[in-house]
């Protein structure tokens, strides 16, 4: 086992770690922990751009922009964090635009906008042009931008290392902690693939930003490492999970795949139609159509398939229509979502329209923080030293549904909070001690999964985790689908236990960290469900058709769920609620 010490330790490498590393490396000595080489990291995904008030296309400022993320997550949006960050995007897309990244421009010479779902001028008088984009590719200049500007400022990173214990100064699973009381982290344990070797990283400071956690469902837009390590950590060291019932299903996933094509097919005038034709979106949202967002989007796919105007022999899906469009102006915008269909599909977008069809896509939950940033361990308490950023945490800027591009400028604007307050406390607060045996059990859980010698394989349980949770957990629910899935995820937890590893090997031993893995989603799983049975109503991302209107009245709080020890042994989720934080906007019928 090595030690190490650094003042932040940030785990993951997408976009919001390394802008908090960024932030952190030129205010005290930063690592940065992440189990893939940082190009790698699911930043690069994302395909249609990141959106700020600029104005430079259309008028536009960021009360709107508050506004609409607001109503775009159906009023569960905490709306100081989104005034914040509203606020905050216009520097953050300065602030890229300086360390290079190559945005696409007007023939003036200004960063270009387009249009993009939810997003709208005068508070729902029309779409208004707010993504700053890089054609389909803005995620990937994101994250080799940051990347470049990381090895500039020489920040220290420790590549396929997996972090899979962070280290507290208070046992929070019993919940036995009093409120109030000062709990502070010091550390995190690693598993260094190339080696096997464990690594104990003491810090002041540590920074998640781990990202989601797709690969709960089958048919998904995430890359298979997004198993929601930094979340599943966090819930079983006693931190709660806050809103994980919304987890929202992208409407432009390839149809049978779930590969993503951008919502920027929209905003360039892409149209969805059902098998008669239709442009059926002028039935669902009159005023903005396909730009809609993504949730309604969503819902109305879903609804044209069942109500039997779905496409293809199997009338399993609808089409997005590009054919409208000239080629030159495809090609310039949408280069790299074009060639998916040509090589995932086989279509033509220039004379054929693509099938398409919802995919599980971003979980608007997560690990509940401030708007600095600082973890809580409950509704008040923060966690000193620990932070976190992006898609593993909880801001809750996203409320109940994402509106399209929040994702990369949230990554920014909070990334970069999260660095400066994680460098601050590093150089005020004194050393935590770390625990006496700090590697103690994540070396007892791999040897568990190395030493077992025969029983379930890792691949059957996620197959049979990701195929409940698509069909019972995805776009509909009802009480009586999301407990067969309960029941499921029960069963398989059970099964977990008793998951072996073919590769007994200690060097580049990928088969023992799926397995660490699928424990993550199967937790995970566990809280998305509970709180989507208990939250009886429909908002945003989480649509209960025996619940089918919103109920401010019952359910106009955040869900908070803790891991907890089960009386009959085991664990079990622990519900509790959060008031929403309001500001400025009361919440009103939610139509477009």
């Amino acid at each position: 086992m090595q030690t190490h010490q650094y003042d932040v330790v940030i785990v993951g490498a997408g976009g919001a770690g390394m802008r908090a590393a960024l932030e952190s490396s030129t205010r005290a000595r930063t690592a940065v922990l992440t189990k893939l080489y940082p190009t790698r990291s699911h930043t690069g995904a994302a395909q249609g751009g990141m959106c700020a008030a600029l104005a430079n296309v259309e008028e536009d400022n960021w009360e709107w922009h508050t506004f609409d993320t607001v109503k775009g997550g159906d009023y569960l949006v905490d709306q100081d964090a989104a005034e914040v960050m509203a606020k905050e995007a216009i520097d953050a897309v300065i602030d890229l635009e300086r360390m290079g990244l190559p945005f696409n421009r007007t023939p003036e010479g200004r960063i270009d906008q387009r249009r993009f779902g939810g997003h709208t001028r005068n508070h729902g008088e029309a779409a208004v042009r707010r993504s700053c984009y890089a054609a389909d590719r803005t995620g990937h200049m994101i994250l080799q931008t940051l990347y470049q500007q990381c090895v500039k400022q020489d920040v220290a990173f420790f590549n396929e290392f997996y972090v899979l214990d962070v280290l507290l100064t208070h046992d929070l699973t019993s919940g036995e902690v009093a409120d109030g009381e000062q709990v502070q982290v010091s550390g995190v344990v690693a598993y260094e693939l190339a080696t096997g070797e464990i690594h104990v990283f003491r810090a002041k400071s540590v920074v998640f930003a781990t990202g989601g956690a797709g690969k709960i469902y089958k048919t998904t837009s995430n890359a298979h490492t997004l198993t929601g390590d930094g979340m599943a950590l966090a819930l079983r060291r006693g931190i709660p999970l806050e809103d994980m019932e919304f987890f929202q299903f992208h409407p432009t996933g390839l149809a049978g795949l779930g590969i993503l094509l951008s919502e920027a097919a929209r905003g360039e005038g892409g149209i969805l139609r059902n098998s008669d034709g239709e442009r059926f979106m002028e039935r669902y949202a009159p005023t903005i159509k396909d730009l809609a967002p993504r949730d309604m989007v969503a819902r109305a796919m879903a609804n044209e398939v069942r109500e039997g105007r779905g496409c293809g022999p199997d009338k399993d899906y609808v089409l997005l229509d590009l054919t409208h469009l000239e080629p030159a102006h495809i090609d310039a915008k949408l280069p790299d979502i074009t060639e998916f269909a040509r090589t995932y599909l086989g279509v033509e977008p220039y004379t054929e329209p693509v099938p398409v069809y919802p995919t599980a896509h971003y979980a608007m939950g997560g690990i509940p923080t401030t708007i600095d940033a600082e973890v809580l361990r409950n509704n008040t308490d923060v966690v000193g030293g620990l932070f976190a950023a992006g898609e593993v945490a909880c801001v809750s800027v996203h409320g109940a549904n994402r509106l399209g591009t929040n994702s990369l400028l949230d990554i920014n604007v909070f990334g970069k909070r999260a660095g400066i307050a994680a460098a601050r406390y590093a150089t005020e607060a004194p050393w935590v001690d770390l625990p006496e045996d700090p590697a103690g059990p994540v070396v007892g859980e791999i040897e568990r999964l190395r030493d077992q010698a025969a029983g379930e394989r890792v691949a059957d349980v996620r197959r049979e985790l990701q195929e409940t949770m698509d069909a019972n957990a995805q776009v509909f629910r009802t009480a009586d689908s999301l407990t067969q899935a309960m029941d499921d995820v029960t069963s398989l937890k059970k099964r977990f236990a008793a998951v072996s590893v073919q590769d007994k090997g200690r060097r580049f031993n990928t088969d023992l960290l799926e397995a660490v893995e699928l424990g993550f989603l199967v937790d995970l799983a566990e809280v998305v469900v509970a709180g989507a049975l208990a939250r009886e109503e429909s908002r945003g991302g989480h649509f209960r058709e025996d619940f089918p209107t919103r109920d401010d009245e019952k359910f106009l709080h955040h869900t908070m769920a803790y891991q907890r020890p089960a009386a009959t042994g085991g664990t079990e989720i622990v519900l509790d609620h959060k008031p929403v934080t309001m500001t400025r906007y009361q919440p009103m019928e939610r139509k477009y």
